[in-house]
């Protein structure tokens, strides 16, 4: 609770600093990659992290991802502030709170939608559009293929579901015919 209420905090900073310069897609895009780098890598996350390194060498290896990354100066000053105050392992939080907060800002939605088989295009753009219809915002889907929901869709998008699978719908049929009896 304690790291996630920290988490938002150091987002929302960079989310005004961002907000003023223009530049949260960039800042969002630079900590989603090194998310993704610290998760691919655990050493790297390691390095960061264990306090049991002195404060120099994990300096050191921020310094190099930052140069790797291309950050711009405010990117590099906060990411450097997460190794001095010793934040870096809340680093992955920051990067999903600061993407939520920025998703919210352009009016996007993140959502899943779970199919028994894969979708092909022209079903996912009108899944998509339909979702869009229903939120009111524009939704960026990640499809999944569960084949134990046997026919239809179930779409999460943040706290709404729609469950439209057979599965569900059998479900359903069997409880209201115990139901009856």
């Amino acid at each position: 609770m304690r790291q996630t209420i920290l988490a938002k905090r150091y987002a929302k900073a960079l989310f005004a600093v961002g907000k003023e310069e223009g530049k949260n897609q960039g800042y969002s895009q630079a900590l989603n990659e090194l998310k993704s780098l610290c998760a691919s890598q655990p050493g790297i996350m390691d390095a960061l992290t264990n306090r049991l390194y002195p404060h120099e060498l994990r300096s050191k290896v921020m310094a190099s991802l930052i140069g790797a990354l291309q950050c711009e100066q405010i990117m590099s000053n906060f990411l450097n502030l997460l190794v001095q105050k010793k934040r870096t392992n809340i680093l992955p939080e920051i990067a999903d709170v600061f993407q939520q907060m920025v998703d919210a800002d352009q009016n996007i939605s993140r959502g899943t939608v779970i199919t028994a088989t894969v979708l092909n295009d022209a079903l996912k753009s009108k899944v998509q559009t339909t979702l869009e219809k229903i939120t009111g915002k524009k939704v960026l889907i990640e499809t999944l293929v569960d084949p134990s929901i046997i026919g239809g869709l179930i779409a999460k998008i943040g706290d709404l579901v729609i469950d439209g699978s057979i599965k569900r719908q059998l479900t359903g049929l069997n409880e209201s015919i115990k139901g009856s009896e």
